[in-house]
């Protein structure tokens, strides 16, 4: 019979011990995804732009795995993503997971009437951010490492010009990293999840169906299922969608 050391080691997830670095992580799929990863062992970085919650998220995880490091950054400024990355060098030395998770929305407007300004700071987030966090991250990523994108299963919605031109320009980014980084065997997957019920929604239908919508957790633990799947395996794209069909 397996002895109980033998038996608790063949139960470690083979995340144990990987450092995973998470943006956009104090709330919604971030949070989630933070709270799946701490409990396969992940050691964390998180980050978010407002202090105070990715403060009280780092501590509330800290009771969850080995180590964490929270950290605010806007990912939109090349000068705290470069502090956010030596950070995570010097408290980690390598990077094994990075999901790049942050991302917003605006209010409903045709494009004749969305505001540059509003245009711009959608594109910096969800897309000029993701290529800085990643661009600053990969030299501290190695063969068997893994990239998650947060982009969206709609490719289309008709009031959010900027958001989807965001993710549609988001998606080819991820797909040239794809063909870059094959080489060197770090996995690139295009997260494409439906509805989910997260404050994303209030910048722009604060009375969508939310009840008809997928958890975060729902989420998360699909994308903990593809990290875990063989480093000889490939998962370009993963999409999540609710049963209801609400949209």
């Amino acid at each position: 019979m397996m002895d109980e050391t033998a038996c608790a080691n063949s139960l470690k997830s083979r995340l144990q011990g990987r450092v995973a670095l998470i943006t956009g992580a104090s709330q919604g799929i971030g949070l989630a995804l933070a709270r799946a990863l701490a409990r396969e062992g992940c050691e964390l970085a998180i980050t978010a732009r407002n202090p105070s919650r990715i403060e009280q998220a780092g501590k509330e995880l800290a009771q969850e795995t080995a180590r964490v490091l929270a950290s605010a950054c806007d990912v939109t400024k090349t000068s705290e993503v470069d502090s956010l990355c030596a950070s995570v060098q010097q408290e980690f030395g390598r990077l094994d997971i990075l999901i790049n998770n942050a991302g917003i929305s605006h209010p409903i407007a045709p494009v004749e009437r969305l505001e540059p300004e509003m245009w711009e700071r959608v594109l910096a987030t969800n897309l000029t951010g993701m290529f800085l966090v990643t661009r600053r991250s990969l030299p501290l990523m190695r063969a068997g490492a893994s990239i998650v994108n947060n982009l969206s299963v709609r490719g289309v919605f008709a009031g959010e010009a900027a958001y989807c031109a965001s993710k549609h320009g988001a998606l080819a980014l991820t797909n040239t990293l794809r063909e870059e980084l094959r080489a060197r065997k770090i996995r690139v997957i295009a997260l494409m999840a439906g509805p989910t019920n997260t404050e994303i929604w209030n910048q722009f239908w604060p009375d969508a169906p939310r009840a008809n919508m997928m958890a975060p957790e729902t989420v998360a633990a699909a994308v903990v299922a593809a990290l875990l799947l063989p480093s000889n395996s490939s998962l370009d794209e993963l999409i999540i969608n609710p049963t209801t069909g609400m949209l």
